[in-house]
């Protein structure tokens, strides 16, 4: 079978299988099984399943994502989220729109902990829904605002994807990390003057919540020394050398628990909870890892990768023409696929390209992260927006999406800003030891 007729082929039946409704991770093993063994015969192709998958769930960097994961969990059975919706809340929730700027501060105060986008929404939903439904928000407006702040938690460190994006382009992991930052408060910022403009066009929709007094505020700072205390240990120590990304994961989950025990907040059965719930997290990604490598195998042979590369380092539109192309791709991907998915299937094919035409690759994970935001909120499907009415019935999907426009149009300048100073995402990378 020619080559170049095999891979498109193995291309349309992983979409057609996920249009299906297949599982990702399934279908990116079933093509890369089932093309490997059509050009190299069956006896390669079960020795591949047999041998790749355990290598997959047995690389000893792939561990720190349930660690990750663990400790977000932890975090978030600790009842942290709350606390810092309770202190953002006391500090601007008195002005008109600070129950929103508040969730948006909550949501990145957790993702700071947490590390995940859809774990963040779903924490903030119960939290701060609620809350601002009691106060009088728009049903639409809470929830967008919700959705908006949830994406933070692939941005602000530690990220499972800028992890993933890490291991597969063989990136030091604490660069990348701090390269999230900087973007992730210029999100907050952005997202709070959208706040801000919305508020001064539509005050109906924005009220006014009590206005607290200093001691309150002070008062209130005392619940979020576990939050500062763990994203400290955290990322100080990834940042300062002391730690490995690995042990620094480990340390924090650890970090978590012991917090949690302390403060009263866990017990035996919470801590069950929280294990199986990270678990089941770590089983589903890990699912999709094995997929994505077999499917890569298959490309490998097919030669797409360097086919592709080649492609796009000869289209005659420049660097930045072709980053744009990639960009609007990424952004229509991200609005049908899982983010995970996206960056495992598409990084190694268009990785060496983007480092062919000049680009830094701890800049260009961020920018890729940044793009996965967008289609976390973005129209047909944006994971954020189906976990919020997965979780609020009454609020229909179209009413979500009409709430989170605005805040989607303030991410797209962001991308804009992001690529036009990739110097911000580099700052603090470059003051690294």
């Amino acid at each position: 079978m020619d080559r170049d007729i095999a891979a498109v082929g193995g291309f349309v039946v992983l979409f057609i299988l996920m249009f299906l409704r297949v599982p990702i991770g399934i279908a990116m093993g079933i093509v890369g099984i089932g093309g490997f063994a059509a050009l190299k015969g069956w006896d390669a192709g079960l020795n591949l399943l047999l041998n790749s998958p355990w290598r997959t769930v047995t690389d000893y960097s792939l561990s720190v994502v349930p660690l990750f994961l663990l400790m977000g969990v932890f975090a978030s059975a600790s009842g942290m989220s709350r606390e810092l919706f309770r202190v953002s809340r006391a500090w601007v929730g008195h002005r008109r729109g600070g129950l929103a700027v508040s969730t948006v501060l909550a949501c990145a105060g957790f993702a700071a902990i947490n590390g995940s986008s859809v774990a963040t929404t779903a924490t903030m939903t119960q939290v701060a829904l609620p809350e601002m439904r009691r106060a009088g928000y728009n049903a639409a407006t809470a929830a967008g605002t919700i959705a908006a702040g949830g994406t933070l938690g692939i941005m602000i460190p530690p990220s499972v994807a800028m992890l993933i994006y890490a291991i597969l382009t063989e990136q030091d992991v604490a660069r990348l990390f701090i390269a999230g930052i900087l973007p992730g408060l210029l999100a907050v910022v952005l997202y709070t003057l959208t706040i801000q403009i919305l508020a001064r066009r539509n005050p109906d929709r924005f009220p006014v919540s009590e206005r607290q007094g200093y001691r309150e505020r002070i008062a209130s700072l005392k619940d979020i020394w576990a939050t500062i205390l763990l994203f400290g240990i955290v990322v100080g120590a990834m940042y300062g050398g002391i730690v490995t990304v690995t042990e620094a994961a480990g340390v924090g989950a650890i970090g978590a628990l012991l917090i949690g025990l302390a403060r009263r907040r866990l017990d035996w059965k919470t801590i069950q909870a929280c294990l199986v719930d990270s678990l089941r997290t770590s089983a589903s990604i890990f699912i999709i890892a094995v997929g994505a490598f077999l499917f890569s195998y298959f490309l490998t042979i097919t030669r797409s990768t360097q086919n592709i590369t080649a492609f796009l380092v000869d289209l005659p539109i420049g660097p930045y023409g072709v980053l744009t192309v990639l960009l609007l791709i990424y952004i229509l991907l991200g609005a049908v696929m899982d983010e995970l998915a996206i960056i495992i299937l598409t990084v190694p094919i268009v990785f060496p390209a983007m480092m062919a035409l000049g680009f830094d690759p701890t800049w260009f994970g961020v920018i890729i992260v940044m793009t996965m935001t967008i289609g976390l909120i973005a129209p047909p499907v944006g994971m954020n927006v189906f976990v919020i009415n997965a979780m609020a019935r009454d609020i229909g999907l179209f009413k979500i999406y009409g709430g989170v426009m605005p805040f989607l149009y303030a991410d797209i300048l962001r991308l804009a800003i992001l690529c036009a100073f990739p110097s911000i995402s580099l700052l603090l990378p470059n003051l690294m030891p």
